[in-house]
């Protein structure tokens, strides 16, 4: 088996040495990014199918992926979905010509942390690379969750318990609860929710919130229509009562 390519360069002035996982099937998009990337001062891997990129993603631990949607065999979707069943923290930045909105949503729901559209525009690119790791949070091991009454969010393997019940929950749905979790009784508008869950960068509108918040009242409350937990704040947005 031919033998990962691994470009690894000295870092410049402006732009700390990171290493960046690009998996893409088309290897004169894949080349060219690479190129850019590394002129940049990035080490960068490269990968042109989905099980290469999980192989690279194990061994290698980049602090961010680069990742096609439409790839044969192992799509994008597959490769997001597996690499966040074990990595919850690495940006995974989707590249796509499919721009829908249903597209859009489903990687996201699966963990990545934003999309762009193809033709690459490789400024832009750059950017976006460059903005999701200063955003990128410093590991830390965490060995307790959040409990709040029968409520406990377990931050290490990302459960949800209500009781003794566990509740399924997505990706965004997640990060939406533990948001309002470590800060209970607090209001938080449509806008600082949609802020720290999906990013300031990332080219949507607040009313998302609204609708993964009629998913965390399906999932948690016993009655929907009339919630005791996840509290709308007319004119101003939502907050957690859970005692």
């Amino acid at each position: 088996m031919k033998a990962p390519t691994i470009s690894l360069l000295s870092p410049s002035k402006n732009c700390p040495l990171k290493k960046l996982l690009i998996v893409d099937d088309e290897v004169d998009i894949a080349t060219s990014i690479q190129y850019v990337l590394n002129q940049e001062g990035f080490a960068t891997l490269l990968a042109h199918d989905g099980i290469k990129a999980i192989q690279l993603f194990e061994h290698e631990k980049p602090d961010l992926v680069i990742l096609d949607l439409m790839m044969p065999g192992l799509d994008g979707y597959e490769v997001c979905r597996r690499v966040r069943a074990f990595d919850k923290r690495t940006p995974i930045l989707m590249l796509t010509a499919r721009t829908s909105e249903i597209d859009t949503v489903v990687g996201l729901e699966l963990g990545a942390n934003d999309y762009i559209a193809k033709p690459v525009r490789l400024r832009e690119l750059v950017a976006r690379v460059k903005a999701h790791l200063r955003e990128a949070p410093q590991v830390q091991e965490v060995t307790k969750g959040i409990r709040l009454g029968d409520l406990f969010i377990d931050t290490d393997s990302r459960t949800v318990l209500v009781g003794d019940k566990p509740i399924e929950l997505t990706f965004k749905e997640f990060e939406l609860l533990f948001a309002m979790a470590r800060q209970p009784n607090r209001v938080f508008s449509r806008d600082q929710l949609f802020a720290q869950v999906w990013g300031s960068d990332f080219l949507g509108e607040s009313r998302t919130v609204d609708v993964h918040i009629r998913y965390l009242r399906e999932k948690l409350e016993a009655n929907p229509s009339q919630p005791k937990h996840i509290l709308t704040v007319r004119g101003v947005g939502y907050r957690l009562v859970w005692d």
